[in-house]
């Protein structure tokens, strides 16, 4: 979701990792099977003088000041740890983790995409900590609730996603909705739509008034999924789509809803609705063109408002999608790449103890303070104003009274890069939307034995 080069060492060195695997004193294992409840030692100052390795990719503004943040109030509250903190764009995250994962230098703490592609990957290879253990002795159970624990919960086979172990726990929340520039939107005589019909208004009128309708910076594929997702809503049941984005079987890609939905995005391709080449244009650089005065409107993240605002002030706005099918909004989110525990990481005891605090209820409230989205106590953490006071709310009325839809790309190893292809391919034109339709169907059918 949420995205220069970072070189790391994956060179694995067999007498060095066996020595670390039973180093005293570290809560060092490389066996996933994370200690139960009773057996969780959480006496960071006995552990001695220690470097806390941390990768994370909170890169951009609000992410980058709220983690520096808590990193600095935890070396206060533990003296004898120092955190050797690793930053990454969300791509270059994703290949080093891969890398990394499979020798023995590794991290302590690694956000890691829950996707299957990453996350359920790595579980089924054995390279991640149950944390199962720590969150019953930290009160992360009770902290979080089951639908934010879900989406980091797998079998330890992984073939089970939503359900079974904990292998990471989340800082923020997430949801995809619209942002709009006011002055825009006056400048075209238009309002905030209501509706889909009114949406689609709002976008050929903005074409025939010679502005560009969307803002979408494709080249790395990922970000029309963005787009598409809250789109699919307009169409689709939610339920329906949370199977195929989880992965689970039941649902059909080549129905007649979803080829519709797809239709509607190749429309808006061909009416140049997205720009002349929203697919040779890089994700940041389109939000910065945005910020800019280029585009009425900008379908994406809610991790884009504070940088964006910063550059906007009062003229951005967000909200979430029209309401779809059954008369629920319903749109992409959920939570923030989760932070988990390497099991060949060297200082699990300290590693676990950084996780929960940085989860914990005051770090919500610093989340706040650096311009985030705490995944906990949203609506009362709230600002009393601008665009991130209209994102909390977005997020919190449609986790409670909506649907948060799952990332398309959680649905299986390969559909990350599956959907990424088959969604440029259809806005540039080189596919039509059965085709399409039938290529996202063979991935999820080939992954869950459908028919």
């Amino acid at each position: 979701m949420h995205r220069r080069q970072f070189l790391a060492s994956a060179t694995a060195v067999g007498g060095m990792a066996a020595l670390a695997a039973c180093a005293p004193g570290t809560g060092t294992t490389d066996d996933p099977t994370g200690p139960s409840s009773d057996e969780v030692d959480t006496d960071v100052a006995g552990l001695g003088d220690i470097t806390l390795r941390v990768w994370d990719q909170e890169v951009r503004g609000s992410q980058d000041e709220a983690i520096t943040a808590l990193i600095k109030a935890f070396e206060k509250k533990f003296s004898n740890v120092k955190i050797d903190r690793v930053k990454q764009s969300f791509d270059d995250l994703q290949k080093q983790t891969a890398l990394t994962l499979s020798g023995a230098d590794v991290p302590d703490v690694l956000q890691v995409n829950n996707a299957r592609a990453d996350m359920g990957e790595f579980v089924k290879a054995g390279q991640l900590l149950d944390l199962s253990g720590y969150a019953e002795a930290y009160g992360w159970s009770k902290r979080f609730s089951d639908s934010v624990l879900s989406k980091a919960r797998y079998s330890k086979d992984a073939k089970t996603f939503g359900e079974g172990s904990l292998w990471g726990v989340p800082q923020t929340g997430e949801v995809c909705g619209i942002y709009y520039s006011a002055k825009k939107l006056k400048g075209i005589g238009a309002e905030p739509p209501t509706s889909w019909d009114e949406l689609r208004t709002v976008l050929e009128t903005a074409e025939k008034a010679g502005e560009l309708p969307i803002m979408l910076g494709n080249l790395d594929k990922w970000p029309a999924l963005h787009v598409f997702g809250p789109l699919q809503a307009a169409y689709v049941d939610p339920e329906q789509i949370t199977k195929l984005a989880m992965g689970n079987a039941g649902g059909d890609w080549t129905d007649a809803k979803n080829v519709d939905a797809l239709t509607e995005l190749a429309d808006w391709a061909e009416k140049k609705y997205l720009g002349d080449s929203p697919n040779g244009l890089d994700y940041d650089a389109a939000w910065a063109d945005f910020t800019k005065g280029k585009g009425v409107l900008l379908i994406g993240g809610s991790w884009l408002g504070t940088d964006m605002a910063k550059a906007m002030g009062d003229d951005l706005h967000f909200m979430a999608p029209p309401a779809g099918v059954g008369g629920k909004v319903a749109t992409t989110g959920g939570t923030g790449l989760p932070f988990s525990i390497p099991a060949k990481a060297k200082n699990q005891v300290a590693a676990a103890a950084y996780i929960d605090f940085i989860t914990s209820e005051d770090a919500m409230k610093l989340i706040v303070e650096n311009g985030g989205m705490p995944v906990l106590d949203t609506a009362d953490l709230a600002p009393e104003k601008g665009v991130n006071k209209e994102i909390f709310e977005a997020f919190d009325a449609v986790s409670n009274d909506g649907v948060l839809l799952p990332y398309l790309d959680y649905a299986t190893p390969t559909f990350s890069d599956t959907a990424g292809a088959t969604l440029q391919e259809l806005i540039g034109g080189q596919s039509s939307p059965k085709d399409a339709a039938a290529a996202l169907q063979k991935d999820y059918a080939d992954f869950t034995g459908a028919s």
